[in-house]
């Protein structure tokens, strides 16, 4: 029952990484109201013209991958930077989002600790 419950959540969570890379490429998502901070934020990012496609790329891969119960362990490590990133921003710059982004941080970990057994040898001396 677990393992059912943990391949429906990251199947969710798969497609909302998919989605979010998917939206960085064809802008298909009105942007929400930002304030003057976070518009200077997307500023930023937006001068560096490369770490959009990087970002929507890793979410793209990662998203599918998690999705896929015998790719998950790699799909849950390629996107955890991300997700740390999304979480960091929304507990310094945007309170108000922190709830889903500790929603999606807490499936990350667990498709990490369930895969455990598949990073030991990576880890291992």
């Amino acid at each position: 029952m677990k393992n059912k419950i943990l391949t429906v959540l990251c199947i969710l969570f798969g497609l909302m990484m998919v989605n979010s890379g998917l939206n960085k490429f064809l802008n298909y998502m009105p942007m929400p109201e930002m304030s003057e901070e976070m518009m200077q934020i997307m500023g930023g990012f937006m001068a560096i013209k490369w770490i959009f496609p990087l970002v929507a790329i890793v979410e793209i891969i990662g998203g599918v991958l998690i999705a896929i119960p015998k790719k998950r362990a790699l799909g849950a490590i390629i996107i955890l930077p991300v997700i740390i990133g999304i979480f960091i921003h929304h507990l310094v710059h945007d309170i108000a989002g922190i709830a889903i982004a500790l929603i999606l941080l807490a499936i990350n970990i667990w498709a990490i600790i369930d895969n455990w057994n598949k990073y030991k040898p990576i880890i291992k001396n």
